[in-house]
């Protein structure tokens, strides 16, 4: 992934939509968030270095848009991965190609 160009912050509004701000740069962000550290585990080797607010989960990566780094609040993680948990095509079992385990 190149770069990051912009940064991405999404929060749920009072009426319970979603809110999505975007952020030119990480200093702008640092503007309305208190940075507490870095990333330094990410597997995706991009985010390594950028900043880890409070009160949000990141950074990730933006899925459908490249070079946007994401922010989610809490709620908005916990209710988006839940959705992503439960859509068909990540619920489905998979078969281990390996063969029958102990106690089939």
């Amino acid at each position: 992934m190149p770069k990051p160009m912009l940064f991405r912050v999404v929060t749920r509004g009072a009426n319970g939509d979603l809110r999505v701000r975007d952020y030119d740069s990480h200093e702008n962000l640092m503007k309305t968030h208190a940075q507490i550290g870095v990333d330094d585990c990410s597997t995706n080797l991009a985010l390594r270095g950028l900043p880890v607010f409070r009160g949000l989960i990141g950074p990730m990566t933006e899925t459908k848009t490249k070079g946007v780094v994401r922010y989610e609040s809490p709620d908005v993680f916990e209710s988006l991965t839940k959705e992503w948990t439960t859509d068909g095509a990540h619920s489905k079992r998979r078969r281990s190609r390996r063969g029958p385990s102990y106690g089939e």
